[in-house]
């Protein structure tokens, strides 16, 4: 494991790399942490092609977890993917980024397009959550936390979807802090989302997916390959926003092939080091 500490606030960020190759930052969604990456098979998919840099965002994982609601503003979500390529030595990388991941990467590439290669975003959006949360999981996750930790949030999840949630997602949830998580919840839904205006100026080649039943991020994936310039939406048929990524056929060679599609030429490879910027 490696780690970066981000310069504005100190609050360190756990990553690992995985493969050699052009770069590939990986970003996890809510509650998970980047050994979902591993456990869903994107890493042995991609790892003999890319340099695959792994990213627990903070509050999760093995990152850093403050428990102020304002340690969790995504200006300091992007400082830590930056702080994260500083450390690897990265002037420019792909970006694959599920559910706040994908969130993640749409500020990153309207604040730093600079810094990216490309754009995957699965099961994101760039509007803003407004109470998504809560859609997503459940109502009253915030007292649930605040009452009996991580396990009482599995239990209203489980009531609320009516089934179990999965082994692997359950270990990831309860191996989080829940004070740390509730003040991420609380950020999330303050969020005021990437203006549309700014999508048109995103010139990044963008590859959006999102699963027919996960009607939010669908309709906001479809939006956007509408107005970002180098952008195509493709929608994979009846996955919802949990399953967007599982099981990885179907999906891990449509990555690929984008991926491929917007490997830079020799002349502009910018991903040996920042001695190149």
């Amino acid at each position: 494991m490696s780690e970066a500490f981000n310069p504005l606030d100190r609050v360190r960020i756990a990553y690992t790399e995985v493969g050699e190759g052009t770069p590939l930052v990986m970003v996890h969604g809510s509650g998970l942490s980047r050994a979902m990456w591993r456990g869903l098979g994107y890493v042995k998919a991609l790892r003999d092609d890319y340099r695959l840099i792994l990213v627990d965002l903070r509050g999760h994982g093995l990152s850093g977890k403050p428990h102020q609601p304002d340690d969790y503003r995504m200006q300091l979500v992007v400082a830590d993917l930056l702080a994260v390529l500083d450390a690897a030595g990265v002037t420019s990388a792909h970006y694959f980024g599920y559910s706040f991941g994908a969130r993640a990467g749409f500020s990153l590439a309207a604040t730093h397009p600079e810094r990216m290669l490309s754009f995957v975003s699965a099961a994101g959006s760039y509007r803003a959550p407004g109470r998504s949360v809560g859609r997503l999981f459940f109502e009253g996750y915030d007292e649930a936390l605040g009452a009996g930790g991580m396990r009482a949030f599995i239990d209203g999840w489980e009531e609320r979807r009516g089934i179990p949630v999965d082994a692997a997602t359950t270990a990831a949830f309860l191996a989080n802090d829940p004070a740390a998580i509730r003040s991420y919840f609380r950020r999330v839904e303050l969020e005021p989302g990437v203006d549309e205006q700014a999508l048109h100026s995103i010139e990044l080649p963008t590859l959006l997916l999102a699963g027919t039943d996960d009607r939010r991020a669908f309709t906001d994936s479809e939006r956007a390959a509408g107005l970002m310039p180098h952008a195509r939406f493709v929608p994979l048929p009846g996955r919802d926003h949990a399953s967007t990524l599982r099981p990885a056929a179907g999906v891990v060679d449509v990555v690929r092939e984008f991926l491929a599609s917007a490997a830079p030429q020799p002349s502009q490879d910018r991903s040996d080091g920042l001695t190149q910027l």
